[in-house]
């Protein structure tokens, strides 16, 4: 596996131990050189997942700078740099209701980024479903 996208669910922060699994799964695909992204969307529920990544990491992990104190919508790209001694790159991108998504790096390897555009995947998947926006 050399990458994954985690769309945060309601449950993913209804409790403490939910929010613990989902920080451990995203901690292991970093330390196992995974690139990652997660999109957290969820308005009902304000637990920030990114912090508590942060937190179960062992590396040097910057916060991500959104722009504003704490964003309950956000997109964060990581990758891990594998030099010693490791450190974790992040781009976040604080999200608003109501206005179009970023397109945000997506690192398949230490020197191999894909952008994604997650506006343009949101209207895809309302266009397959059916939804209208």
């Amino acid at each position: 596996m050399v990458g994954a996208i985690e769309l945060v669910s309601p449950a993913n922060k209804d409790r403490p131990a939910t929010r613990q699994a989902f920080a451990g799964k995203c901690v292991g695909y970093l330390r196992n050189q995974v690139g990652l992204i997660v999109v957290d969307v969820v308005t009902s529920r304000l637990h920030d997942l990114h912090r508590e990544l942060l937190e179960l990491l062992e590396l040097d992990a910057p916060l991500a700078d959104w722009g504003s104190p704490d964003p309950a919508l956000y997109a964060v790209s990581y990758r891990t740099v594998p030099v010693e001694p490791a450190r974790l790159d992040l781009w976040p991108h604080p999200l608003a209701l109501g206005r179009p998504m970023p397109v945000v790096p997506f690192w398949l390897g230490f020197d191999f980024v894909v952008p994604v555009d997650l506006e343009a995947s949101y209207l895809a998947t309302c266009e397959l479903l059916r939804i209208a926006v």
